[in-house]
């Protein structure tokens, strides 16, 4: 949540919280600044009244936004650190994000393209790794991107986010949501839509606004509006770039099937970032670690397929030692971070991939009882 402004007086909250000002508030929600009392960390606590979100039917809402935020956690999306609850409010004790919204920069005037291209990349990147947890925003906009003290975006406010297992029998989903000048063609038509494509409609809305510094779609009229989006009928200005054209034709295509989609390999997606991807995170599973290694005789018996999680065994007359050491050799050379115990190893990656970062925990244990 963004930093704001406003005093309250402070009280600490379930023995661990302590309550400062008022950092911004909403119909159903007031944010507060709070500090964990044992760790002094800072936190954004975001509290809801109980009897109103009941009162108007949002409950299910609120338990799926908590649902939501639980599923993504990725270095652009506002963490949730816990939910804690008393007999008539809900606390949502958050990251806190320093730097404001992106709208307030977007405000002052258009960015350059190498900054858009920055926050674009964040974006989507964060956008993408939702989806590859069956996970849809459905409210993507600048007043919904924080920036933190690093300057990094930060996507929030998953209130009207749907989960994949909202789809209908036709995958499609129906409930029509969203800030009118960011909402797909396919939303507005009241018809069923794609949710990934619905997101990247809005993110090639947002990359427009952080070049222009207005809208590509914009009217008085509600309506007419809406008639400009449904044709997809804008014009980039002169400034833009070649690459930035291409590609925000391609977000704004008002045909979701041939619209484009959120992919590494895509070109015109890697001629927009240029060198500002974010470095590929190593795709090292166990076998391939442990393989690195001389001296071992390694026999696989992988697990069911169709489990989530890769399971490999393997046998050496190696100590347990021997092996640890050596993942720790393994792991020092990919940037891996390790965590260990006597017979126990846990690996994680840096890097987030698609679906977060890898990690590789590994059980040593003796068979047979050396003599």
């Amino acid at each position: 949540m963004a930093e704001k402004g406003k005093t309250d007086h402070p009280a600490l909250l379930h023995g661990k919280y302590e309550l400062g000002r008022m950092l911004g508030h909403g119909t159903f929600a007031k944010v507060y600044h709070a500090r964990h009392v044992t760790t002094g960390k800072s936190v954004a606590m975001k509290v809801v009244g109980k009897e109103k979100v009941i009162r108007v039917g949002m409950m299910e809402q609120i338990q799926r936004e908590i649902s939501v935020m639980n599923m993504v956690k990725h270095p652009n999306i506002v963490e949730l650190h816990e939910v804690m609850a008393s007999k008539s409010k809900i606390y949502f004790a958050m990251e806190l994000v320093r730097g404001g919204e992106l709208f307030s920069k977007v405000v002052q005037g258009r960015l350059k393209e190498d900054l858009a291209r920055v926050y674009f990349q964040q974006l989507v990147s964060a956008v993408d790794f939702c989806h590859s947890r069956g996970v849809y925003h459905r409210d993507l906009k600048p007043e919904n991107l924080l920036l933190d003290e690093d300057g990094s975006l930060k996507v929030t406010d998953f209130g009207l986010s749907a989960f994949s297992e909202h789809l209908k029998q036709d995958g499609l989903l129906y409930t029509t949501c969203g800030t009118p000048a960011y909402v797909a063609p396919e939303v507005i038509a009241k018809k069923g839509y794609d949710g990934s494509k619905a997101d990247i409609w809005s993110c090639g809305v947002i990359l427009y606004v952080l070049l222009a510094g207005f809208l590509p779609f914009e009217d008085d009229n509600l309506v007419a509006m809406y008639r400009k989006i449904y044709r997809g009928d804008f014009k980039c200005p002169p400034w833009f770039s070649s690459e930035a054209r291409r590609l925000i034709t391609k977000l704004l295509d008002p045909n979701p099937s041939s619209r484009i989609t959120i992919s590494k390999e895509d070109l015109e997606f890697e001629a927009f970032n240029g060198d500002n991807k974010s470095s590929k995170p190593e795709t090292l599973n166990a076998f391939h670690i442990i393989s690195l290694s001389q001296g071992f005789d390694l026999s696989p018996l992988f697990e069911e397929k169709k489990r989530e999680e890769e399971e490999l065994r393997f046998a050496t007359t190696r100590p347990a030692s021997s092996v640890i050491s050596r993942l720790e050799e393994v792991a020092k050379s990919v940037k891996f971070n390790v965590k260990k115990s006597e017979s126990k190893v846990r690996l994680q990656g840096q890097e987030c991939g698609r679906k977060g970062k890898l990690a590789i925990a590994a059980d040593i244990f003796a068979v047979t009882p050396s003599f």
